[in-house]
């Protein structure tokens, strides 16, 4: 007998890539990722985590065409390109209300720009909400395409991060994006 988790997996797919950052993961299911792993240490940790995660079966190239353009966009970006991710298509479905609006925010973040999770809060117009824009953020199942490491605590700390490595991974995160900030006044 198929559970009914069983069912809702059996049609996901999940393919490792290779970045700057090292071997990344993502998943899909339909036209949409479901999931997307940043380096949790070799690709055989990665891969496992990403089953973990989706439980999605993993398959090779070629991907459907959806699935190449955001592997490609998130090489580009970890390369420190400037590039947008947000026409990435998500399995919106998997998140709930409050999430979809701290993630349709965080979207908005260009490379190399930052917010704080209050500014987050406001924009959402609770200032009130900022450690509920936190926990949502540490839930996020799609990071660089959700850019939650380019959210940070009051007073521009680091705050947490929930991905594989940690802080130290939005460190590097930041770090790779710093080249692409707009300075004040800088026009192009």
């Amino acid at each position: 007998m198929r559970t009914a988790h069983a069912d809702a997996t059996a049609s996901r797919r999940s393919a490792l890539f290779a970045t700057a950052l090292g071997e990344c993961g993502l998943a899909w299911q339909d036209e949409a990722l479901v999931n997307v792993l940043l380096p949790a240490g070799d690709a055989a940790a990665t891969r496992s985590l990403l089953r973990h995660l989706s439980g999605a079966e993993e398959v090779a190239e070629p991907w459907p065409p959806f699935v190449q353009e955001a592997v490609a966009g998130m090489q580009a970006l970890l390369r420190g390109e400037a590039v947008s991710l947000a026409a990435v298509p998500l399995a919106w479905s998997r998140v709930g209300a409050f999430e979809r609006r701290v993630y349709g925010i965080t979207q908005r973040l260009a490379p190399g720009e930052t917010s704080t999770y209050g500014d987050v809060a406001r924009a959402l117009g609770d200032p009130s909400a900022a450690r509920a824009v936190g926990v949502a953020l540490g839930r996020n199942p799609w990071p660089l395409v959700v850019p939650c490491h380019r959210v940070l605590a009051a007073g521009g700390k680091l705050g947490g991060f929930s991905a594989p490595g940690g802080v130290a991974t939005k460190e590097r995160l930041l770090a790779i994006e710093a080249p692409l900030a707009r300075r004040e006044g800088e026009l192009f």
